[in-house]
C-alpha cells in the first residue's frame, strides 16, 4: 500500500515523522539540515542566488535517436570538444530496419563524432543507455545528464536527470542547467515485498499514486527507510527508473553496503559513497510506502498510471475491459475504422493477452530475467499462437544469464532472447497485431506507443506487468494470471566482465581529435534558418487538442519517425500525425507564407498578395508584414507528458510553429524543449476549458517582442474564433531573463551563434 500525505516531514532516526510530531532538532554544525538532493544539487550549483540552482552535471549520455542533432546542433553554436565525460549509446534506433542505411550512417556519424570531439561510443545492441549508465557511469553523489527521460540512477546514489537534447548542448558549451529550488518528496520505505511481487509492481503502485493531479511533478524523490535494505540492487533500479512516470524532476536513494557491493562488482568500488538525509531534515511532502502490502500490478492501457491489483482486474474483468474500450474509443475518435472488441479477449471469466515482452532499462536486468528462467526452467508456453519476448539490458548481463544456463532454460522453454535494444518500449520492435493485447515489462503503454499506426487504422493495446506475471501468463496459457507465493526470489548478486566494455567501446574523453571528419550519410540534415522573433506575431491554431493530457509521443511518435531523427524536416512530416493527420498540410501552408513574407523584406519588394490576404483575416494592412511574423500554433490542455525528446518540440518549429497556449505544462524538460526551439510555451490566465478556440483559428500577439525584452510575463492576445474576435489573457510564469534571450534569438542556436 501507497499512502501520500501533503503535510511536510521530518527525517528522524531513520524515519519520516510529520513535522509536526517532530522534535526540535539542533544540527551539529550550526548548518540547515539538508537532504540528499539538497547537498548534491549545492555541490554542483555555481549560483550564488538562494533558491536557485545552475547545475554543471559531471557526465552526459545520449543514445542514436538523439546524439547527432545534439551534435549539429552544438556544432552550429561553436563546439570544438566535449568537456566532460560524454557516452554515446546505440540502442534505440539499432535494429536498422527502416530506411535503409540511415540508421547505420547515425552510428558512423556517433563514433566520428566520439573520435572528433572527445567521447565515448558504446557499439550498437551492446546495452541500453540507462543500464550502460548504471554499470560504467553512476556513483553517489553525482549528477548526470542524459538525453532521456528516463535517466534515473537515484537508486545509486547518483542524482539522473532526463532532457532535451537542448539542455545538452548547454552543458557541452559550459552554460548550466538552470532550475529553482524543486520541492523535495520523502518516500519512507518499510517491509519486505510478498513473494511474487516484483519491482515493476511496486513502481506501478508508486506511478498509481504519485501521478494524479501533477502531485509529484517536478519534484525530487527521496528514498528512505528500512525497507530499503531488503531489496537488492536490481529491485531497486527497477523502481527507480519508473519515477519518471510520476512527473518528477529526479530521485535518490539512501546507499548502503548493498550498493558498495554493486559498485565493487563493477570495477567503481572507490565511488561508493555513504548518502542519507541530514537528522532533522525537512520534506515538503512525504509517502508511506509498504512494500509488505503491494500485490502483482497491472497498469492498463493508455497509461502507467492507471494500475489495478491482477487479482482485482480478474475479479470484475468486466467491468474493467469495459472501461478500457471506452478509454479506445475516447481516444480513437475518427482515425479507426471500426471500434475493437476487447471483450473477445474474455474467455471462461478470464482475460487472455496477446504477447509478452520484458525489455530495456526497467524490465532487462539481470535480476528479472534469471527469475524468468527460474519459472520456465522444465516447462514450456506452448504452441498458442503468443511469443513471449525477452530482452537482457547489457552484454554483461547477457553473458551472465548464459553463463548460468538461464538462456538455455528460456530458450527451451519456447521465450525468444534478442539483444540490448529498447525498441519494445517506443514501438521498434515486436509491435502487436491488429486489436492485440501485449503484456510488457517496460516503462510506458501510451496509446500507439507499441507501434501501431492510427492512421492507417491500426490500434493494438500494451499493458504494464511485472515480468514475474507476465511469466505465471505465458506458462497458464495467456490467461492474465498474478505470480503466486511459489515465485522465486531475485537473486542479490551476479558477475560482471569488465573486458567487454574495455575492448569494446570507444573511450575518448581527453583524447579528442579535432582533424577528423565527421561521417555524414545523405540522410543526416543540417537545421534550416531560423528568424529571430518579430515584434508581432500571427498565428493560426495548427491543432486544438481538448484531451486531458496530450503526451510527447502525441506531438512526435516513437517507432517508425524515430529513423529520421537526424533529418529535421523529414521528422516533421510525422508531427502530430497520431492526433490530426491534416495538420502537416495545414501548417506547411502557413509556413508558406512567412517563409514568403521573409524574402519581400529580404529582396525589399512587394508584399505578396497572399500575404496580405492573411493579414487581413485579422484586421492588419499590409504594412504589418514588417514586424509581424505569421506561423502556428498547439493549442492544448496539458500537453508534454512523456519523453524527453527535444523532436516534440523542433518539429513545430520547422513547420513554422511559435507558440503553445496551454493550462500548464506537464514537465520541465518539455517545457524547455520548447523555449530552446523558440516556442512561445504560453499559458492561459483563465481556465484553460473555458476557452473557444479551434483548428483554424488565429491568434495575435501584439508586442510579444517587445514584452520579452522587457520584464514583462502578460500579454492580452486577440482570438479570432467563427469571425468574431475576443480579447484573452496569457503569460509566460517564472519565464528568466535567459529564457527571454533564447526565445528573442528565435531559438538556442540563434542565441549561440
Amino acid at each position: 500500500m501507497i499512502r501520500i500525505f501533503n503535510d511536510k516531514a521530518c527525517y528522524i532516526n531513520g524515519r519520516l515523522v510529520p513535522l509536526s510530531d517532530a522534535p526540535q532538532h539542533a544540527p551539529k554544525t550550526g548548518e540547515k539540515p539538508l537532504g540528499m538532493a539538497q547537498r548534491i544539487l549545492k555541490k554542483h550549483t555555481i549560483s550564488t542566488t538562494e533558491g536557485r540552482y545552475a547545475i554543471r552535471f559531471d557526465e552526459l549520455l545520449s543514445h542514436d535517436i538523439t546524439y547527432v542533432s545534439i551534435v549539429q546542433t552544438a556544432r552550429a553554436s561553436g563546439l570544438d570538444r566535449f568537456p566532460m565525460p560524454y557516452s554515446f549509446t546505440n540502442c534505440h534506433n539499432s535494429l536498422c530496419a527502416i530506411g535503409g542505411t540511415i540508421n547505420a550512417d547515425d552510428h558512423r556519424f556517433g563514433l566520428s563524432a566520439a573520435m572528433k570531439y572527445g567521447g565515448s561510443f558504446v557499439p550498437p545492441n551492446m546495452a541500453v543507455i540507462h543500464q550502460y549508465a548504471r554499470e560504467m557511469v553512476a556513483a553517489p553523489g553525482k549528477m548526470v545528464m542524459a538525453s532521456d527521460s528516463h535517466t534515473r540512477y537515484g537508486a545509486l546514489g547518483c542524482l539522473g536527470v532526463g532532457e532535451g537534447g537542448g539542455e545538452l548542448v548547454k552543458q557541452i558549451l559550459g552554460k548550466t542547467w538552470d532550475v529553482d529550488e524543486p520541492a523535495i518528496i520523502g518516500i519512507y520505505v518499510h517491509g519486505e515485498p510478498q513473494p511474487g511481487v516484483g519491482p515493476h509492481d511496486v513502481a506501478i503502485a508508486m506511478v498509481t499514486a504519485l501521478f494524479p493531479d501533477g502531485w509529484a511533478k517536478n519534484c525530487i524523490l527521496e528514498f528512505v527507510g528500512p525497507g530499503i535494505a531488503s531489496l537488492p540492487m536490481d529491485f531497486r533500479l527497477g523502481i527507480d527508473v519508473m519515477t519518471t512516470e510520476t512527473a518528477c524532476l529526479s530521485s535518490v536513494w539512501q546507499t548502503d553496503e548493498t550498493v558498495r557491493a554493486y559498485l565493487d562488482t563493477h570495477g567503481r568500488g572507490e565511488s561508493y559513497k555513504a548518502i542519507s538525509p541530514d537528522e532533522g531534515a525537512v520534506y515538503d511532502k512525504w509517502v508511506d510506502m509498504d512494500l509488505s502490502a503491494i500485490r502483482p500490478m497491472i497498469a492498463l492501457p493508455f497509461h502507467p498510471s492507471l494500475g489495478i491489483a491482477i487479482d482485482d482486474f480478474n475479479h470484475d474483468v468486466y467491468d474493467h475491459v469495459d472501461e478500457m474500450e471506452k478509454r479506445a474509443v475516447k481516444l480513437m475518435r475518427d482515425q479507426y475504422k471500426s471500434v475493437p472488441n476487447l471483450k473477445s479477449k474474455i474467455q471462461d471469466g478470464g482475460f487472455y493477452v496477446d504477447q509478452g515482452v520484458v525489455s530495456g532499462c526497467c524490465g532487462g536486468l539481470y535480476g528479472n530475467l534469471a527469475t524468468v528462467a527460474e519459472m520456465l526452467r522444465g516447462k514450456s508456453i506452448g504452441c498458442t499462437g503468443r511469443n513471449y519476448s525477452l530482452y537482457p539490458a547489457s552484454q554483461p548481463v547477457l553473458q551472465n544469464l548464459l553463463a548460468s544456463g538461464a538462456i538455455a532454460d528460456m530458450v527451451a522453454a519456447g521465450a525468444t532472447i534478442r539483444t540490448a535494444f529498447c525498441g519494445p518500449c517506443f514501438g521498434a520492435g515486436d509491435v502487436p497485431g491488429q486489436n492485440c493485447f501485449s503484456i510488457r515489462h517496460v516503462t510506458r503503454n501510451f496509446a500507439n506507443r507499441e507501434g501501431s499506426k492510427a492512421a492507417q487504422g491500426q490500434i493494438s493495446y500494451v499493458a504494464l506487468m511485472d515480468a514475474r506475471s507476465i511469466t505465471a501468463t505465458m506458462l497458464n496459457g495467456g490467461r492474465l494470471t498474478a505470480a503466486g507465493a511459489d515465485t522465486p526470489a531475485m537473486p542479490k548478486s551476479y558477475s560482471f566482465d569488465p573486458t567487454i566494455y574495455a575492448k569494446n567501446v570507444y573511450h575518448g574523453f581527453g583524447r579528442e581529435q579535432p582533424d577528423i571528419e565527421l561521417t555524414r550519410g545523405p540522410n543526416i540534415a543540417d537545421w534550416p534558418d531560423m528568424i529571430a522573433l518579430p515584434e508581432n506575431l500571427l498565428l493560426t491554431v495548427g491543432t486544438a487538442l481538448f484531451d486531458k493530457v496530450t503526451t510527447t509521443d502525441d506531438f512526435i511518435a516513437s517507432g517508425e519517425p524515430s529513423a529520421f531523427r537526424s533529418n529535421p524536416g523529414k521528422m516533421a512530416e510525422y508531427t502530430l500525425r497520431s492526433k490530426d493527420a491534416g495538420y502537416v498540410a495545414r501548417v506547411q501552408a502557413i509556413r508558406e507564407l512567412e517563409l514568403a513574407r521573409e524574402k519581400a523584406l529580404a529582396d525589399g519588394s512587394d508584399v505578396p498578395q497572399a500575404v496580405a490576404d492573411y493579414l487581413a483575416k485579422a484586421g492588419l494592412g499590409a504594412e504589418a508584414a514588417k514586424d509581424t511574423g505569421i506561423g502556428s500554433l498547439v493549442f492544448a490542455i496539458y500537453p508534454g507528458d512523456g519523453s524527453a525528446r527535444e523532436q516534440a518540440a523542433s518539429c513545430q518549429k520547422v513547420l513554422g510553429g511559435w507558440a503553445n497556449i496551454a493550462g500548464s505544462y506537464a514537465t520541465k524538460r518539455y517545457r524547455s524543449n520548447c523555449i530552446n526551439w523558440g516556442i512561445l510555451p504560453l499559458v492561459t490566465c483563465d481556465a484553460v476549458e473555458s476557452w473557444d478556440i479551434a483548428t483554424g483559428d488565429m491568434v495575435y500577439l501584439p508586442g510579444i517582442r517587445s514584452l520579452l525584452a522587457g520584464s514583462g510575463e502578460e500579454i492580452t492576445a486577440t482570438v479570432i474564433h467563427d469571425g468574431k474576435a475576443v480579447q484573452r489573457k496569457l503569460s509566460l510564469p517564472g519565464i528568466s531573463p535567459e529564457e527571454r534571450a533564447i526565445l528573442l534569438s528565435g531559438c538556442l542556436i540563434n542565441y549561440y551563434k
